[in-house]
């Protein structure tokens, strides 16, 4: 069987001697000191000063929101995992979904103006499949009218904008680092921000509000995350370059042997480098892609319909009809790519997909 993504896991004895010192201070949470050096590494690594390790990319969005006090509108992408538009719900702000570009898959730019009104506060954009939107002309945007900017980047790590990580653009911008990822904490996620002051009220905001044991700084929440988890990523973190090495040899290998006749790449922003977190094929129709499904899972190739359906489908939303966004996320796939992939994998998905 190949699946759509494998988790990645170092070596367990790496591992277990983290465990030895997590059992001899008997410090499990609570911002404890591998939650503190993982932060520390994480900011050395991707170039971003100021960042938050917290539970999962859901709860930083949602802290997020809350740390910008928004009420209001939010102008943001139907083309997007769900935790994007819940967490804006969550928090108690309406989505304004605006249409994407039909090449790159993010938010087209172009077209947030025609969203915005007296009630809009935010922009909140996706860099969808690690691809880095058009973040000049989104913030352009924002400037002109005074909103703020979120940046969900879940699928980022390693990605970057005009030569910097993706993670110090916006207000504030999110990570993943979900098992799936390509850098992963088994569970969890990170908050960045260049604004110190967003940086202290989020780092109360995420442990209750709890300024000392006896005092607390505003409304908080635990978005907290573990020495467990922390010493996974400090682990992944020394292998996170052959990691994305490999995504990006292998999703190199499907550029030159896929034909490419009946469907296509998605394209990036310019100034950008994606990380090769994801490989999306966007065929000629729905039809088409069940099809190919059928034929693969019959192999037992197990891609995924990443996002399907849009966003603007779900039942806690006002549905809105943007063709963009519609058709095309009937028709994306994404193919399996993962750490230990091989060549002879991947041949086995590329024959079914060409000799259709």
């Amino acid at each position: 069987m190949i699946p759509v993504t494998k988790p990645f896991l170092p070596p367990r004895e790496e591992y277990e001697k983290f465990l030895e010192g997590i059992w001899s201070r008997n410090c499990l949470t609570n911002n404890g000191p591998l939650v503190q050096e993982l932060e520390s590494k994480l900011s050395a690594y991707l170039g971003c000063n100021n960042l938050l390790f917290v539970g999962n990319g859901t709860i930083a969005l949602q802290i997020a929101i809350k740390a910008l006090d928004l009420k209001g509108e939010i102008i943001t992408t139907p083309f997007s995992y769900v935790a994007t538009t819940s967490s804006i719900v969550w928090e108690g702000c309406t989505p304004v979904f605006t249409d994407i570009d039909p090449d790159t898959l993010n938010i087209d730019a172009n077209k947030i103006e025609e969203g915005i009104t007296n009630k809009t506060q935010a922009i909140l954009a996706t860099h969808c499949f690690g691809n880095p939107c058009d973040i000049n002309a989104i913030d352009k945007v924002a400037k002109k009218y005074g909103l703020k900017v979120i940046y969900d980047a879940a699928h980022c790590f390693g990605s970057l904008y005009k030569g910097k990580s993706v993670f110090v653009f916006g207000d504030i911008s999110i990570a993943s680092f979900h098992a799936t990822k390509l850098y992963h904490t088994v569970e969890g996620g990170a908050i960045f921000t260049q604004n110190e002051d967003l940086l202290k009220r989020m780092f109360y905001m995420r442990n209750f509000g709890h300024q000392g044991v006896e005092k607390f700084d505003g409304l908080g929440i635990n978005g907290k995350n573990s020495e467990f988890h922390a010493a996974m990523g400090i682990i992944n973190l020394k292998y996170v370059e052959s990691i994305l090495e490999s995504r990006k040899s292998q999703s190199l290998y499907y550029d030159a042997n896929l034909k490419f006749n009946t469907y296509k790449k998605v394209e990036r922003c310019t100034d950008t480098v994606g990380n090769y977190s994801y490989y999306p094929i966007i065929f000629e129709s729905e039809k088409h892609l069940l099809e190919i499904l059928k034929k693969l899972n019959a192999a037992e190739v197990y891609p995924r319909r990443y996002f399907y359906p849009p966003l603007t489908k779900l039942n806690y939303v006002q549905h809105r009809e943007l063709k963009v966004a519609d058709q095309t996320s009937s028709c994306v796939l994404c193919l399996p790519l993962f750490h230990s992939l091989t060549d002879e994998e991947m041949d086995l998905v590329i024959k079914v997909i060409d000799n259709h």
